[in-house]
């Protein structure tokens, strides 16, 4: 039998099931992977917000990847909430050198206004994470706190991109849901540019979006597609998630990792 493509999320635990490390393997099962984790922090949220956050120790997210890679092995790797300095350096460290595909989403900030990165973890984002990255997602908040640079309109989004190139992840992707009118994201590397657009749907159960289309990419890497290739492909699987995401709880329920199955 043959084995699906092996996907590896380096992120933290979404007790509601709609973010983080769950969304990433609902993710990696609905589009064919075999999905993975390293758990970085277990958070307690639900529909209206995080009440609370536990980072992992340093030893065990090491013992975590190393338990993985040495005896199964990846053909990519995605990273989310990484929480603090010591821990974005310690996950730098396990990338650095490695040879596949690697997705940073930078994240900062939770949909609920949360914040999930210490202050102090930002410049070893920039200095040692972002390098590790063969695509880094960043949304117009993370941009912000990265960068310094305030995104308002889609004319800023070229500036946005090559200050977090600056970092050296070798392709941006800059997401622009959070701006007025239709969705629109910007890929580029620096010489290439490629815009997506989609439709934006009436739907406020939005929750896991950003964790899903990073884990997606990694998983169209994982299959060999470009980056191009992936992101475009990633971004059509969560267009359908967020027009089918369903309200859960009494706040902001998730997109819809199977709808393609419904």
């Amino acid at each position: 039998m043959e084995t699906p493509p092996r996907v590896l999320a380096i992120a933290g635990s979404d007790s509601a099931g709609g973010a983080g490390i769950q969304a990433d393997l609902k993710t990696a099962q609905a589009l064919g992977a075999h999905g993975m984790s390293v758990i970085t922090a277990v958070t307690a949220q639900n529909s209206l917000g995080v009440q609370g956050a536990w980072e992992l120790p340093a030893e065990a997210v090491q013992a975590q990847f190393r338990s993985v890679m040495d005896d199964i092995g990846v053909q990519a790797v995605k990273t989310g909430m990484l929480a603090s300095a010591e821990l974005v350096r310690t996950v730098a460290e396990l990338l650095d050198g490695i040879d596949v595909p690697v997705v940073v989403d930078p994240v900062g900030i939770s949909k609920h206004g949360d914040t999930l990165l210490a202050t102090e973890a930002l410049d070893p984002v920039r200095a040692r994470l972002l390098p590790t990255a063969t695509v880094a997602t960043p949304n117009l908040d993370e941009v912000e706190q990265l960068t310094g640079v305030k995104v308002t309109d889609e004319s800023a989004m070229p500036d946005a991109a090559r200050a977090m190139l600056a970092f050296g992840p070798r392709w941006v992707l800059v997401k622009g849901g959070h701006l007025p009118g239709a969705p629109v994201d910007l890929l580029t590397n620096g010489t290439d540019e490629h815009w997506f657009r989609a439709t934006r749907h009436d739907n406020r159960h939005t929750h896991g979006t950003g964790c899903t289309l990073a884990s997606a990419i990694a998983v169209h890497l994982a299959n060999g597609l470009s980056v191009p290739e992936a992101v475009g492909a990633a971004k059509s699987y969560v267009t359908g998630a967020i027009a089918a995401g369903y309200p859960l709880g009494a706040g902001i329920g998730p997109v819809d990792h199977a709808w393609q199955w419904r």
